[in-house]
């Protein structure tokens, strides 16, 4: 039975899936839907985004709707990028084809500039919660970001098959992850794959001296291969694989393993944490919350407030960076 308050609230909740997509979205979409449905409620699905709100691409979703997703990479409603939503006259519109549609609840899933859609609709009189889907990990709000467990044991295992290749080959291997503008995927992958060297674009000082005297050290104790995982962000993996074997004799080659990390089927952490943050999207929603973020905090699901989760700043965990130091001596 639907409490009183829930139904006085909301009556039909969008969801939409906005940016790069992350494994684990699809869950987030199934637990909103049957959450939504439990208490009652009617799920429309708004189908690429931002894009596809202006575009009133917009369908009704049930529980069949989101019958064996759980398991699927990617995103059932698609997604894309939308500049048209930046402009005051996207959101109005964005607005405007809520109400027309009877969207009075919106679960937005995506990372900070999605966030941004949710928040100009949430002032527009549209109740929204953002839910953190990106597989950077750099919502500074949060604990845990969906898809970043996924992406981040696709890297290692790509990781650990360019291993046993440098091995064999006795060679110097970049590997390239992705994390344009936030290293955590590198640092953990330099951490769970024994990296010799892990630059991240919050601490790579350019300095590739230091690199290439680390290696002819290492080539003189007896080492005979080096692994280096860099981040997306520091970038140039092939013109540093010329320059590195240039200057240390030691064949070096570079490998970028791009968006195969975006993709593929969810692991359990990101299939469970991703229904939990759906689900308690909708039971905010449901008791009358909006502007609001779903996080994971300090081993619980909490929610901010969207303004003031854009207004956290997020560092790499300097523990876990120093730390990666001394076991790649």
């Amino acid at each position: 039975m639907v409490e009183a308050n829930r139904e006085k609230t909301v009556k039909t909740i969008g969801v939409l899936t906005s940016g790069g997509d992350a494994p684990g979205m699809n869950a987030v979409i199934r637990a909103v839907v049957r959450t939504a449905m439990s208490y009652g409620l009617k799920v429309k699905g708004i189908q690429r985004g931002y894009t596809g709100l202006l575009e009133e691409d917009i369908i009704d979703m049930d529980g069949a709707s989101v019958a064996d997703i759980v398991q699927r990479g990617g995103t059932i409603l698609y997604t894309a990028r939308c500049p048209e939503f930046v402009t005051k006259e996207g959101q109005d519109k964005g607005a405007e084809i809520c109400k027309k549609h009877g969207i009075d609840g919106l679960v937005v899933i995506g990372g900070d500039g999605s966030f941004k859609g949710a928040q100009a609709l949430a002032k527009r009189g549209i109740n929204t919660v953002a839910v953190p889907g990106t597989i950077d990990l750099d919502i500074a709000c949060t604990d845990y970001t969906v898809g970043f467990d996924t992406a981040v044991n696709t890297a290692m295992e790509a990781i650990d098959k360019v291993r046993d290749t440098s091995t064999s080959h006795e060679r110097c291997s970049i590997i390239e992850v992705m994390g344009r503008k936030a290293g955590y995927i590198a640092l953990w992958c330099g951490i769970a794959n024994g990296a010799e060297d892990i630059l991240t674009t919050e601490r790579f000082d350019n300095d590739e001296e230091r690199i290439i005297k680390n290696i002819i050290e290492k080539k003189k104790s007896g080492k005979k291969h080096y692994i280096i995982v860099n981040a997306e962000g520091v970038g140039d993996s092939y013109g540093m694989a010329k320059r590195i074997q240039a200057a240390t004799g030691m064949e070096t080659r570079a490998t970028i393993i791009g968006h195969i990390q975006r993709g593929g089927s969810p692991t359990c952490k990101d299939r469970v944490y991703a229904s939990a943050m759906g689900s308690k999207a909708v039971d905010i929603l449901t008791n009358g919350g909006s502007n609001r973020v779903v996080a994971y905090k300090h081993g619980e699901f909490v929610d901010y407030d969207i303004d003031e989760a854009l207004a956290m700043t997020k560092d790499l965990n300097q523990y876990l960076y120093e730390m990666s130091k001394k076991l790649s001596r």
